[in-house]
């Protein structure tokens, strides 16, 4: 461990120095020799594989195939699209020297993957039996921020990002309203993490797409998080690069195209949403290890009864770990596994070996249990489901509690100045405005939420008429 626990701050008084900490200590990760860049270590990884095995059914559920594309993007192929590498550009990181000689044109590393896939897409469709092309993949992309936090904001990061191609515009459109909508899903079902779907305004949007989609979740500290985008990019990049089909009338047509992404800055939402401050709660469907077996003593009879747990947890799809370190005393040991977040502690000693029993304790409250040995792989599965509906009843109480309504632009800036979270307010739409917002607040405009309804009203900031309440935060 890098520090010991009586050192982690509380996270209700620095979630800063918290969030940082916690990273460390439970092995999350640790700060790459480059500047901005991460080490996954096995534990924070184990959490990504479990997002990318679930996400992965769905995707492929969907019709959509993985494939794996270069990472290096010759320039000339990233400024085809002017609007997309105007979005980028603050970001690239650009290879100039390959096999020490200078390079007859630059490489960009890959920001995102649409310029390199589309040109592939452009030779590979032809006519509409061609059609839709979706492919996905699982890799890695570079973006030279400036300000980098461990997950949320680095200069590598893991992904996946979906990219198709369609005959029509509807069945496109269909297509980004599933990827948003399966990102709500994960986050919900996954990650315990309720949040807002929506469409971002002209501003706010991926550069190239008319029109972006976004899940946006809110953190302790009242700030919002981007979580997962869809965009629905027209015909604009089908132009570019000329990805063109023969319809069933022998009409030459441009295809009509989507890309989507999740990445691992979801491993930071649910760090900060679910830790507190005696380290991780990893909800269960998302924690590496849902039950550690702790022995009190390394008395083989215990031993032996925790190995007969262990093997009944694997039967019953529960993912368990026994910890007998005999160089740890098992009070480092439960503080050790309280830290990383494990779901459920299981206690066993002699006592307990005498009556049949294990001591349980749940990490998302603390409750205490004495369940039989002959029950505990069946009770332990169901409190685990148990955990897992808790925690997200919690972080939904958070969101709806840190939603607040603003009809005035000083009540607006009064809930940003006290209390902070999301601001549902009507804004006229105009992108002026939104930039005096931004500017005199730090609040972007985060989403027009799927299910609002129009209402006759004024815009908050310069009174023109407004019919949507948009969702307004500080973001990170």
């Amino acid at each position: 461990m890098a520090f010991a626990k009586k050192d982690l701050p509380k996270k209700s008084e620095n979630l800063s120095d918290w969030y940082n900490r916690i990273v460390l200590q439970a092995e999350l990760a640790d700060y790459g020799p480059a500047k901005g860049t991460m080490i996954y270590r096995p534990y924070g990884y184990a959490i990504w594989e479990l997002v990318q095995r679930e996400m992965d059914k769905l995707i492929k559920e969907r019709g959509v195939e993985n494939a794996y594309f270069p990472l290096f993007i010759p320039e000339s192929l990233l400024k085809k699209e002017e609007s997309h590498i105007e979005g980028f550009a603050p970001e690239l990181a650009v290879v100039t020297i390959g096999g020490g000689e200078k390079l007859g044109e630059r490489l960009a590393v890959r920001p995102t993957s649409e310029t390199i896939m589309y040109e592939a897409y452009s030779r590979w469709i032809q006519s509409w039996r061609d059609l839709p092309l979706m492919i996905n993949q699982w890799n890695n992309v570079v973006r030279w921020e400036k300000r980098t936090y461990l997950f949320l904001r680095t200069t590598e990061f893991l992904w996946q990002e979906g990219h198709t191609a369609h005959a029509t515009h509807e069945e496109a459109s269909a297509m980004v309203r599933w990827a948003i909508d399966m990102y709500a899903k994960v986050y919900r079902e996954l990650f315990a993490l309720p949040g807002y779907v929506g469409r971002k305004s002209d501003a706010e949007r991926f550069a190239g797409a008319d029109l972006t989609m976004s899940y946006e979740t809110l953190m302790p500290e009242g700030k919002a998080l981007q979580s997962a985008t869809a965009h629905d990019l027209g015909q604009n990049f089908a132009k570019t690069f000329n990805i063109e089909f023969k319809d069933n009338k022998g009409a030459s047509q441009h295809v009509w195209q989507t890309s989507w992404g999740f990445s691992t800055r979801s491993i930071g939402g649910l760090i900060m949403t679910h830790g507190d401050d005696s380290g991780l709660r990893i909800p269960p469907r998302l924690a590496p290890v849902q039950a550690v077996i702790l022995p009190v003593k390394s008395d083989e009879a215990v031993l032996k009864a925790a190995r007969e747990i262990e093997a009944a947890f694997a039967k019953n799809g529960i993912r368990a770990k026994i910890d007998a370190s005999d160089n740890e005393t098992i009070g480092f040991r439960i503080n050790k596994w309280e830290l990383r977040g494990v779901p459920v502690r299981v206690e066993l000693g002699a006592k307990e070996l005498e009556k049949g029993t294990v001591t349980v304790v749940r990490r998302d409250n603390g409750e205490k249990l004495s369940i039989t040995l002959a029950d505990a792989p069946t009770k332990i599965a169901a409190l685990l489901e148990d955990i897992q509906r808790a925690m997200y009843e919690q972080a939904e109480i958070f969101l709806h509690e840190n939603t607040r309504k603003a009809d005035s632009y000083d009540e607006f800036k009064k809930i940003l100045a006290e209390k902070h979270g999301f601001i549902a307010a009507l804004w006229c739409e105009d992108p002026e405005c939104e930039r005096k917002i931004k500017e005199e607040t730090k609040a972007t405009t985060r989403c027009l939420p799927l299910d609002s309804k129009e209402e006759k009203g004024k815009c908050v900031y310069c009174g023109k008429s407004a019919k949507h309440r948009w969702l307004f935060a500080q973001a990170y």
